[in-house]
């Protein structure tokens, strides 16, 4: 299969929505992508809409459900602070950067979700310290790739602050360029989250929100100007793309104080679970509910009744109750009893004790992560609930508007622009923004 172009940069603005587009047609770099080169104007995301999830299903055109990262974080009942999906070995089937790597071309990525321990030539994994004997430099040299992280610690490590927001991008920017100058990658996968982390900090359209759209807008400039510097420009193509959208919320959903008042779930003396036999596993803005024993009919008919009770009451924020088969038929994880949806304006948690219902504030917010005023998580169905892909470059056909596609179609598309293939993906390519 011919190769469309030379030199692939994928850039993800993590939360990136269809609804931005009028202000990104106003900023300088986006506007000559949607100008000159061809974008999707809505795509829909996949269920449930998570980063993780998502940035799998970008690079292997399938489902949550085929491809086996089906939230941000493992199930482990009671943990403060689950573990996440951080390592390749987790995803079923190929990558278009195991593909990519297959047919002898340079590979690199930049925080891209879901690459530690990936076959990737330049790798610098999004991975943090999640136990109190973990720190963060050695978490992502054991992930990645050493000798780079390294390089890029040494050179750029003095603008991090940590996780913080926008030092995270701001040094994630200048690992990009000094990637696409030092080792002109034939695929660059970048991964950045001030948009998202803003967000869900101040709400969809806070000024914050809007701060984070324009540095991105910077962002998109230096790495065009890196490909230009760095002689690559004319054969490279350009994509930027974002995840899932976000919906502004203010109430907490928990729906395991529930289950611990019906004696679902038992807690110790500490406090902690020490026995379950139902879990409301959160997406933020749905959740998983699992049955521990999926042939315990008691459990889930008493778990089904309790969920039941929530839908009468608009004060209870449940929107939809969806049976595990039916989650299993829109992609999400086929392991679930039941999948329940939000309504808007209201996101889950999994704490088990306190009340059903949290007002949550801006103290809240800068107290404790797991408090925010928008999140995603949501189903695709929602309105105004999409995001956007743009392209332009080698192998892309200008000036080109297609309406509508999805997710899953983005993985297809990606590898054609590289002359490879997928196989038998749930996405089909989206033939009409490129040059075949």
């Amino acid at each position: 299969m011919d190769r469309l172009t030379n030199h692939l940069i994928v850039l993800s603005f993590d939360c990136l929505s269809a609804l931005d587009t009028p202000l990104l047609q106003t900023l300088p770099h986006f506007k000559t992508i949607l100008e000159n080169g061809a974008y999707v104007e809505k795509v829909d995301t996949i269920y449930p809409s998570l980063t993780y999830p998502c940035h799998t299903t970008i690079v292997t055109g399938n489902y949550p459900n085929r491809h086996g990262i089906v939230n941000n974080t493992l199930l482990q009942p009671g943990r403060t602070s689950p573990d996440w999906n951080w390592f390749r070995s987790l995803i079923n089937g190929t990558t278009l950067y195991d593909e990519a790597k297959k047919a002898g071309l340079t590979t690199a990525s930049l925080l891209w979700p879901v690459t530690g321990k990936a076959n990737i030539d330049y790798n610098l994994p999004e991975i943090f310290p999640n136990r109190p004997w973990q720190n963060q430099i050695l978490v992502s040299l054991r992930s990645g790739s050493p000798r780079f992280q390294w390089d890029l610690n040494k050179r750029f490590g003095h603008i991090r602050q940590g996780l913080n927001q926008p030092e995270l991008d701001d040094f994630v920017l200048e690992a990009a360029v000094h990637t696409i100058q030092s080792k002109q990658p034939n695929l660059l996968m970048i991964h950045f989250t001030d948009l998202d982390t803003q967000r869900h900090d101040y709400g969809f359209a806070s000024k914050e929100a809007i701060a984070a759209i324009y540095r991105h807008n910077d962002r998109l400039g230096r790495i065009v100007k890196a490909l230009k510097q760095s002689g690559i420009y004319e054969n490279s193509t350009i994509v930027a793309l974002g995840d899932h959208s976000a919906l502004d919320e203010n109430k907490a959903l928990n729906v395991n104080v529930l289950f611990h008042q019906h004696q679902l779930i038992s807690i110790n003396s500490k406090g902690k679970i020490n026995n379950w036999k139902a879990y409301c596993k959160s997406c933020d803005g749905s959740a998983y509910i699992y049955v521990k024993d999926r042939n315990d009919l008691d459990t889930s008919k008493k778990v089904k009744t309790i969920l039941e009770s929530l839908l009468n009451d608009f004060a209870f924020g449940i929107e939809k109750i969806i049976s595990g088969e039916e989650a299993a038929l829109m992609g999400a994880d086929p392991n679930c009893s039941f999948m329940i949806e939000a309504k808007k304006g209201f996101y889950f948690l999994e704490d088990y004790y306190g009340n059903y219902v949290k007002k949550i504030t801006q103290e809240d917010v800068k107290k404790d992560k797991k408090y925010t005023l928008a999140c995603h998580g949501y189903s695709p169905e929602k309105p105004e609930y999409s995001t956007i892909f743009m392209a332009a470059g080698k192998g892309i056909r200008p000036k080109t508007i297609v309406p509508h596609a999805r997710l899953i179609d983005e993985g297809p598309t990606l590898a054609r622009l590289l002359g490879l293939n997928l196989g038998d993906t749930d996405g089909d390519l989206i033939a009409q923004l490129l040059m075949l």
